[in-house]
């Protein structure tokens, strides 16, 4: 049997931590950067976790598990 193939578009938007929790990074960090306050684009430099609704979901489309 071949190789499960992760989705592609969310192995661009997920990753896994060494420890195996799922993260992800935040949105609105690409463009209108001028508008907004220096506080929220450094809260937007840090990475989400995402929620254990979603982990195990994610962790299939990656082909992990």
């Amino acid at each position: 049997m071949p190789k499960m193939k992760s989705r592609r578009g969310a192995a661009k938007r997920f990753f896994l931590t060494g420890s195996g929790k799922v993260k992800k990074n935040k949105a609105n960090k690409s463009h209108l950067l001028s508008r907004k306050s220096m506080d929220r684009k450094r809260v937007l430099r840090k990475s989400g976790a995402v929620s254990d609704a979603d982990k195990n979901r994610v962790k299939k489309m990656l082909g992990i598990k």
